[in-house]
């Protein structure tokens, strides 16, 4: 096994905002763990494109819903790179569902990838992350907004906020720090889903810089977060928006 100075696994990194998390963090030295769920050929064509750029990455399918796959993802990347110093949990899934319609179903199923996720996610890296390392769970700024429609997604990524907070309390004394990134409207597949041209152009100007944001912008706070600049950060979500809320 070649030796690797640093590791990070991204979740939900086959497209979207995680895709780009992970290049930026390969770029900035990480060997990269991609995981996904369903869409291998995005993944694989991400670690060829990695590795092309001089990095090394693995890809690795699993649902963050489910402990299993998760240990298998974790433990699939200490063997092959024999560390873990940054878990960044981007997995989620984002439907417009009214809390007045009901639909438990599709409530469950948001919680489960959006929440449950994420807590399977960072109870693995509270074990596995290296001292000194990073743990960072992607939110949301529409928290603040309350849209309708986004009620069971706000309201997962509220407890996802929750768990940052405590996470980083019961961590005292390990030297890992744990943060959350919100982003607000973003240029994404997810995010344009079933919108027209007229929402997504009044969904832009919400923010006083007047454009959405790219996922290039998220993916530069992650990195600072993961980077020694991100040393003192701690307990925090840092609102990515340009001012949005």
């Amino acid at each position: 096994m070649q030796t690797i100075d640093k590791a990070a696994i991204v979740t939900g990194a086959s497209r979207g905002i995680g895709r780009t998390i992970a290049l930026r963090l390969a770029q900035d030295g990480f060997a990269i763990a991609v995981n996904y769920v369903g869409n291998q050929a995005s993944a694989e064509s991400l670690v060829l494109e990695v590795v092309a750029g001089g990095g090394r990455a693995i890809a690795v399918r699993g649902d963050v819903a489910e402990p299993a796959d998760m240990e298998h993802l974790f433990a699939r990347t200490r063997a092959t790179f024999g560390r873990i110093d940054v878990v960044v949990n981007s997995a989620g899934i984002m439907p417009c569902l009214t809390i007045a319609g009901g639909d438990l179903e599709q409530f469950d199923r948001v919680l489960r990838t959006n929440l449950r996720g994420a807590f399977i996610v960072l109870s693995l890296a509270a074990h596995q992350v290296e001292r000194g390392g990073r743990i960072i769970a992607l939110s949301t700024s529409a928290i603040a907004k309350s849209f309708p429609g986004y009620g069971p997604y706000i309201a997962s990524k509220a407890g996802v906020e929750g768990l940052v907070h405590v996470l980083a309390n019961e961590l005292r004394g390990h030297e890992i720090s744990v943060n959350g990134v919100a982003p607000g409207p973003v240029a994404t597949e997810l995010f344009l889903a079933g919108k027209s041209a007229e929402q997504i152009d009044q969904l832009a100007r919400l923010s006083p810089l007047e454009r959405l944001g790219t996922p290039e912008d998220i993916a530069a706070v992650v990195s600072f977060l993961a980077g020694p600049d991100g040393a003192w950060i701690n307990s925090q979500v840092l609102r990515a928006n340009g001012g949005f809320a």
